[in-house]
Order: C-alpha cells, then sequence, then structure tokens
C-alpha cells in the first residue's frame, strides 16, 4: 500500500505573529534524512499536537526547533526569532518538558526547581515555587530527594520545572506518561489553563489519541521525516473516514491513505 502523498506547496513566508514557523526543515544525519523538507506554524495562543511512530522525525524537529539540533537547511523561527542564531533572545521565553529526560537525583525538588529558576532568573522565585507546589500537588515532597519519587510524581516535577518561568511558548514530550487516568486528566486540565491564562502556545509530542483530540486545535503527523497530513483533529479524522485521532494514527502508520481508509 503506498503512503499518503500530500499535493506540495511553496514555504509560508515568515510570520513574525506565528509562535513556530518552520519551512523546508531538512535534518541529514550521514545517508538518512530524519527530516525532510518540513513546513507547518504553530500559531500564537493555540496547542498543536505533532504525532507520529518511533523514528518518525518528531525528536529531531523538536531539538531544530529549541535550536539545539542544527538544520541541515531550511528556516526555523520561534517567537519571531530564528534558530539557532538568535536562540539567546528567545531561550528565556520558552520551556520544554519530557518525563524521560530526569533532573539530578540527589537534589530534592526544592532544590531542582530553585536550579531552574536561577537559571531563568524567575523574580520571586521562592513564591513561585510555593505557586507550582499548590497548583501541581507537589508540596507535600517539595524536600525529597527526585531519586526517591514515583514516576508520576517526577512527571508532575517535570512540567513544574517547564512552568517555573511562565513561558510564552511550552513543548511537552509525552507530558503525562506514568500518570494514572484521574492525574492525567487533571495535568491536562491544568495545562488547557495555563494556555488561557497567559495566552501561551504549546506544542505537544503525544502517543495518547485521546489527550490530542481534546487538547488540541491542530494536529501535524509526521511520518519517515515527513507530513503526511496537517488540520484539525475533526478535519483529519473526517477526511480518513474515522471516528478517532487514534484509527487515523495506525492508518497512516499502516500505510493506508485516505481513500482506502474511505472504503475500509
Amino acid at each position: 500500500m503506498t503512503p499518503l502523498a500530500l499535493p506540495s506547496s511553496p514555504p509560508p513566508p515568515p510570520d513574525a505573529a506565528a509562535a513556530i514557523e518552520v519551512a523546508d526543515l531538512v535534518k541529514v544525519y550521514k545517508t538518512t534524512r530524519a527530516v525532510d523538507g518540513v513546513s507547518f506554524r504553530v500559531p500564537r495562543g493555540s496547542i498543536t499536537g505533532l504525532l507520529g511512530g518511533n523514528g518518525a522525525g518528531k525528536t529531531t524537529t523538536i531539538s531544530m526547533i529549541m535550536g539545539l539540533v542544527l538544520p541541515t537547511s531550511g528556516r526555523v523561527r520561534v517567537l519571531g526569532c530564528d534558530m539557532p542564531e538568535q536562540r539567546a533572545e528567545v531561550l528565556g521565553r520558552i520551556n520544554f518538558e519530557s518525563p524521560y529526560v530526569d533532573m539530578p537525583s540527589r537534589l530534592t525538588v526544592r532544590q531542582n526547581l530553585s536550579v531552574f529558576g536561577r537559571l531563568y532568573d524567575v523574580p520571586d522565585l521562592r513564591d513561585r515555587i510555593a505557586e507550582l507546589a499548590s497548583d501541581l500537588d507537589l508540596t507535600e515532597f517539595l524536600d525529597r530527594a527526585s531519586g526517591k519519587l514515583s514516576a508520576g510524581q517526577k512527571t508532575r516535577v517535570a512540567l513544574a520545572k517547564a512552568l517555573i518561568n511562565r513561558p510564552e511558548l511550552l513543548l511537552l514530550d509525552e507530558p503525562t506518561a506514568s500518570l494514572d487516568p484521574d492525574t492525567a486528566d487533571w495535568i491536562r486540565g491544568h495545562l488547557e489553563t495555563y494556555r488561557k491564562r497567559y495566552d501561551a502556545s504549546i506544542l505537544l509530542a503525544s502517543h495518547n489519541m485521546l489527550e490530542v483530540e481534546r487538547l488540541c486545535d491542530r494536529v501535524v503527523i509526521m511520518k519517515r521525516g515527513r507530513i503526511e497530513d496537517d488540520d484539525s483533529p475533526a478535519a483529519i479524522m473526517a477526511r480518513y473516514n474515522r471516528a478517532t485521532l487514534e484509527e487515523v494514527f495506525l492508518d497512516v502508520a499502516r500505510g493506508r491513505d485516505r481513500e482506502q481508509g474511505e472504503t475500509l
């Protein structure tokens, strides 16, 4: 079965109003094209999902957006700044969270948050940590070593770290991994509230399709380094004639195109 092919289109012009603008982005490792001509925008104040199976190019794309990996070619603009050239101008306005990136295990939660708060030069840092501890239910283990936390507790601490500087742009990698359904639902509600309160923009990489359907205004689906589809969750599900994003995800992963999806 042939993979879905989208009609080619010229790269979008620079847009200072976009939180993220990616144009013709390419990353080649030796002979492997990890990202192959990707273009998309994340509007300010929106939540955009970045979906794809293992090896789709999501992590490499996010790394280039953050200026951690140099693209082979193409352009990345974050909050109106060219990356990585103007990375220093934008780092204090963004943050990143992944439960798979561990904090120093011997430091307490409070100490870890203090370190990251100082890196971001957060004003009234003690009050900000107390506020986050209350919001994310961390107060009872603020003085516990991070290495002695459960997986779910570590995920909440990672989110607190990501929110320490009240970022305008938040990049999230599986933000509710290892959380029970009740806590995960609560975290999603907190993210929605944060986005509305601060008019923040969020790029969310997740394998939880129900989470994406709930949170995201728009979904970018990647496969083998390319964009397979880019639209609202409802529009994508309608195109594939599917009732859920999980069914769409499986169609894309297994090489079914839109027309095949409509006849199944």
